[in-house]
């Protein structure tokens, strides 16, 4: 994809399925609306400068070396330049693969000295859940931007502990949901606005894949593990984006097939959701089922997305006919270049802590509704 201008210049060769491209764009609005969906995304002359954004990416697991490294290397307003690691035998790797300076190589001990590193201007937290707050928070203090990784934490409470620290030192806060970066999201978000198809019915939404670990975060309760806040968030946000609203009451059931591997937290969570309008969704998350869908079913209608919350680009259709299949790069790269350009235009960001809080609301309402076997209100 190249980025020129106001929002994107797909280059797109002109086959039937960039003519639905087109029908799509021209009957939803989406190009035109693109201030009104994120505001920062719009790639300004003035965003444009010589110094890029310095990152540090704090745990050096999976998602920072597979996903997040990589995908620095593509972006245009920020680049890796520092990293925070408890093992030690990592850092070799990282200095003659990204040429990571000495003096912006941190442990965990020492991270706060980062507050004296003028190459670091954004603190990347991709650690396990149980320490997003802590680190997110002393990132803050340290008076670095904090780009967080979803779930943004295990509690509201933890959420409203890094939101305030973030707003006291005068700091961005933005969590990792590369999917509301991704133009095939915010085409169904504008869907959602627009409802050229009528009200809203009934949701399926589906985020899941096998994960046959036992010694991993994800199956240890202490450090914020369970299907709910790791791929349980997509589904969620398919229904709360589908709609545009916040559910008012949810009822859910907790579910495990390997006792052995997910006796600490639950390996499968189905939950159902009410919004005001009076829509419905059903939702499933799972480390036992591979799936990753959207259905959105309206009054006169429906669209579809499959994969709806995938790496590799998102894609989908709807009953008229028109498709919604923007080509993206990489989300990841995207993701961090919008909210670099947030930080350089003094913007908002697309999202913000405040929207992981919404997330994590649920979250806490989803497991009290499980343990409780009854329906909550929100």
């Amino acid at each position: 994809m190249i980025y020129s201008g106001g929002y994107c210049n797909f280059r797109l060769q002109a086959t039937t399925m960039e003519k639905k491209r087109r029908i799509f764009v021209k009957k939803t609005g989406l190009l035109a609306a693109a201030t009104t969906i994120a505001p920062q995304i719009m790639w300004s002359s003035r965003a444009i400068q010589d110094k890029k954004i310095g990152v540090a990416l704090v745990g050096l697991g999976y998602y920072s070396t597979q996903v997040l490294a990589p995908a620095l290397q593509l972006t245009q307003h920020c680049e890796l330049r520092g990293i925070v690691t408890g093992s030690p035998e990592k850092i070799p790797v990282w200095k003659e693969k990204y040429g990571i300076q000495d003096k912006n190589i941190y442990d965990y001990d020492g991270f706060d000295q980062i507050a004296d590193n003028p190459d670091i201007d954004v603190v990347y937290v991709v650690l396990p859940p149980s320490m997003h707050a802590e680190y997110s928070i002393r990132a803050a203090n340290a008076g670095k931007h904090v780009w967080c990784e979803k779930p943004m934490a295990p509690s509201v409470a933890d959420c409203e502990a890094m939101i305030k620290a973030c707003a006291d030192n005068k700091v961005k806060l933005a969590i990792g949901y590369r999917c509301q970066h991704d133009p095939n999201i915010q085409a169904y978000m504008k869907v959602a606005k627009e409802q050229p198809f009528g009200p809203i019915k009934m949701i399926t939404s589906a985020a899941g894949y096998f994960d046959n670990r036992s010694g991993h975060w994800k199956q240890k309760k202490q450090m914020g593990g369970g299907a709910m806040g790791d791929m349980g968030v997509y589904a969620l946000q398919g229904a709360r984006l589908a709609t545009g609203e916040e559910p008012i009451s949810v009822s859910a059931q907790a579910s495990t097939t390997r006792p052995e591997i997910y006796h600490e937290v639950e390996e499968t969570m189905l939950f159902q959701l009410e919004f005001p309008s009076g829509a419905l969704a059903a939702c499933h998350t799972s480390f036992g089922i591979r799936m990753n869908y959207l259905q959105v079913n309206y009054d006169k209608g429906w669209l579809k997305m499959e994969p709806h919350s995938g790496y590799g680009g998102n894609k989908g259709s709807m009953s008229d006919g028109t498709e919604i299949n923007f080509p993206l790069e990489n989300q990841q790269a995207k993701q961090m270049d919008d909210d670099a350009l947030s930080i350089v235009n003094n913007t908002p960001m697309l999202v913000p802590g405040e929207e992981g809080l919404r997330d994590i609301r649920v979250v806490e309402a989803i497991y009290k509704s499980a343990a409780q076997n009854c329906t909550i209100r929100i």
